[in-house]
């Protein structure tokens, strides 16, 4: 299901605020023993360095070299991704929506968190606030300025509600100077936050700057 939109609106966020409340409860489940915070953290590590993101970042990388491999990824996600492996809870019904100049794709679960967990591991924490779930619907382009992208107005936003049937994949543009990289060259300029459309992928100049 997909929204369009093509206008702007201005407003505040709670996103800060819904990571401090998480944070919070952890802590007092932690104090009381219920949770060991070593193990949460080896979890959200494995989905986010081992199992999830990188996952896509490949199945990304892949779709910019291999036309052929695009063309399929575009007509049938899941059978694409699934061919490289990427299987399993969450990842059995997907369909990959691609950036181009015109249009720019983001992806939002407006009922709860539904997440393609096969390719892009655990959601993040604002993925699931309401805050994230209420203003992608209603103001697109002030959620992605909070984010910091700034889209020219001529391109045309296009939501995508996830659902327990149907989840998605943004394959990000390549960006300007990877050109006849491989992929594994290309597979760190495709973060997490890109394949949601809460920002583009990583141009190489960004890949190789030193962290602030």
């Amino acid at each position: 299901m997909s929204h369009d939109h093509d206008h702007d609106h201005g407003a505040g966020s709670h996103l800060d605020d819904m990571t401090a409340r998480v944070m919070a409860l952890e802590t007092v489940l932690a104090e009381k023993g219920l949770i060991d915070p070593a193990a949460l953290d080896a979890i959200i590590d494995t989905y986010e360095t081992k199992v999830g993101p990188r996952n896509g970042a490949r199945v990304v990388a892949r779709a910019w070299i291999d036309p052929a491999f695009a063309e399929w990824l575009a007509r049938d996600g899941t059978a694409a991704i699934g061919s490289m492996g990427y299987t399993g809870r969450q990842g059995e019904h997907l369909h990959a929506v691609f950036n181009t100049d015109e249009v720019h794709h983001l992806v939002v679960c407006t009922l709860c968190s539904c997440y393609p967990w096969s390719v892009l591991g655990l959601p993040p924490v604002w993925y699931k606030s309401h805050a994230y779930r209420a203003r992608a619907v209603s103001d697109p382009r002030g959620i992605l300025a909070e984010f910091g992208l700034h889209l020219p107005k001529s391109t045309k936003l296009r939501v995508w509600d996830s659902t327990s049937e149907m989840r998605y994949l943004v394959v990000p543009r390549r960006p300007e100077g990877a050109e006849g990289w491989d992929m594994e060259a290309l597979v760190p300029l495709v973060t997490r936050n890109s394949m949601i459309g809460t920002e583009l992928a990583l141009s190489p100049a960004a890949l190789k700057a030193p962290p602030p």
